[in-house]
């Protein structure tokens, strides 16, 4: 029986992290590809409705919950309305951003695999708003519902999507909103130790009640976007912590797992500062029997 002597400090290999400008000019250039792809998906209104009267018969076919009762709920607070309101219009962009240059600078590994889920995320998102044009639930008249940003405000869309010239109204199949906001309380649980870091799952669940809530989406839309991530989750494996394991030196110096200092030819390891001549692992049995 052998017993293995000094536990090894782990962290996170300095060189997995990727150049900084081309992360930059990558994540943009993603980012513009996406914004112009959803435009080229623009303008088609007759087959956006059409979608739209679809999906919302086939919610109240299978009985999922209706958006209006939680639109209800919502409309008893102005205040909270402009709360909510804000919310969609200012957390969904900056808060994955943020998540992002966090993983970078302290996370490198978890970093490259979630850019790598998001890209791939936004891209079948991209794919499916050109396939399936869809007009959230505060267009349909028939709904009930009412345009929460234009009615209270503040809102991120023009008064009409003929008029909104930085945006695509029907592009809502499926939410990016709670697709992205899922990716970031992923990628934080699995970056983290923490006890509390299950919280992070406060926030996909809060864009959830907020996009419902506001009529921007339909509870198909944010039911597709976690399937589409469960997909890529599934594609694109975070790398086994073996992979991303160093040694720390007594120096400081950060050395591969598995490895160990070996001293100059024809010197004695006892001969070297700071090692010594007794082995990784020494044994527990003696030569005269067991203890």
């Amino acid at each position: 029986m052998n017993a293995r002597i000094g536990p090894a400090e782990r962290k996170q290999v300095p060189s997995a992290r990727p150049p900084l400008v081309r992360e930059l000019l990558l994540v943009v250039g993603l980012f513009l590809v996406y914004k112009l792809g959803r435009q080229v998906a623009d303008g088609r209104t007759g087959e956006a409705f059409s979608n739209a009267h679809d999906v919302w018969n086939f919610e109240r076919a299978v009985h999922l919950p209706s958006e209006s009762a939680v639109q209800g709920a919502l409309l008893h607070s102005d205040t909270l309305v402009h709360v909510v309101n804000t919310y969609y219009a200012t957390v969904h962009f900056p808060a994955t951003v943020l998540f992002l240059a966090w993983l970078y600078w302290r996370r490198p590994v978890h970093y490259v695999w979630s850019r790598r889920v998001l890209t791939a995320l936004t891209g079948a998102a991209l794919v499916l708003h050109l396939l399936v044009p869809l007009a959230p639930p505060r267009m349909l008249a028939s709904t009930g519902l009412i345009d929460t940003g234009q009615v209270f405000g503040p809102t991120v869309y023009g008064a009409s999507p003929a008029s909104d010239q930085l945006s695509n109204q029907f592009a809502a199949m499926p939410s990016l909103h709670v697709g992205w906001a899922l990716m970031v309380a992923v990628g934080l649980i699995a970056a983290t130790r923490s006890r509390w870091r299950w919280l992070w799952l406060l926030h996909p669940l809060m864009t959830l009640f907020v996009v419902v809530s506001t009529a921007n989406h339909y509870w198909l839309d944010a039911i597709v976007a976690v399937a589409l991530l469960g997909v890529a989750l599934a594609f694109i494996r975070l790398p086994r912590r073996g992979s991303l394991i160093v040694r720390s030196s007594k120096d400081g110096a950060a050395e591969p797992a598995g490895t160990s200092a070996s001293p100059p030819e024809g010197q004695r390891a006892s001969d070297v500062p700071g090692t010594s001549a007794v082995p990784d692992t020494v044994p527990l049995v003696s030569s005269g029997g067991s203890r």
